[in-house]
């Protein structure tokens, strides 16, 4: 099976982000057809891993994980994996409470917003994690 990996590798060659085939059909990879054959919930769950971990070393690298309960932590992590990191980083009121741990401050910052008019179901839950420090 091995031999016929590489052969697939090579004449379907390595494409990271969504194309058009010569089919005309959106196709990811190593030639996966994403409208006939989709993913899998495994496939899923690495993607959603996988994308989980590099918003963590992106909020991380930013200072912005430090010193925070785990429950607060993925506010930000959650935050961020919704809107970017760089969506995240225009909250500065909200960054400012968080460092000087004011977290009832911050989860007011946090309502205040237009993300939370546009995801009010999100936001509010999320802003109570921040207020209390635990999970709903």
């Amino acid at each position: 099976m091995s031999k016929l990996i590489e052969q697939l590798k090579v004449h379907e060659g390595l494409r990271l982000k969504p194309y058009h085939c010569t089919e005309g059909y959106l196709t990811i990879g190593y030639g996966r057809n994403l409208e006939t054959n989709g993913i899998t919930e495994a496939e899923a769950e690495m993607l959603l891993a996988n994308d989980v971990f590099k918003v963590m070393e992106q909020l991380a690298d930013h200072g912005l994980l430090q010193d925070h309960t785990k429950p607060r932590q993925d506010v930000l992590i959650n935050m961020a994996f919704q809107m970017g990191v760089s969506g995240l980083l225009k909250f500065k009121k909200m960054i400012l409470a968080l460092d000087e741990r004011r977290y009832y401050q911050a989860a007011k910052e946090m309502l205040d917003s237009r993300w939370a008019k546009q995801t009010p179901n999100r936001a509010n839950e999320l802003a109570k994690q921040m207020r209390t420090g635990v999970y709903d």
